[in-house]
């Protein structure tokens, strides 16, 4: 029998908002950003890229239609 794997819960909204702001308004550098949230680096990164490409940052739907 092969275990259940359980994805940890997305970021919410408003942390990935707080942490954008904070780097592209307040001019907070991305490895500051990273140790004040306490989050990695390559979190950050997609979430930058997922705003430039789609315009937003929200978590991606699953095929479970869970964030």
């Amino acid at each position: 029998m092969r275990p259940i794997s359980v994805m940890p819960k997305p970021y919410s909204y408003d942390l990935r908002q707080k942490v954008i702001e904070a780097i592209k308004l307040n001019g907070m550098k991305r490895c500051e950003a990273r140790e004040h949230f306490n989050i990695s680096r390559n979190t950050i990164n997609l979430w930058l890229r997922r705003k430039a490409k789609t315009g937003d940052f929200q978590a991606k739907v699953s095929e479970s239609g869970q964030e």
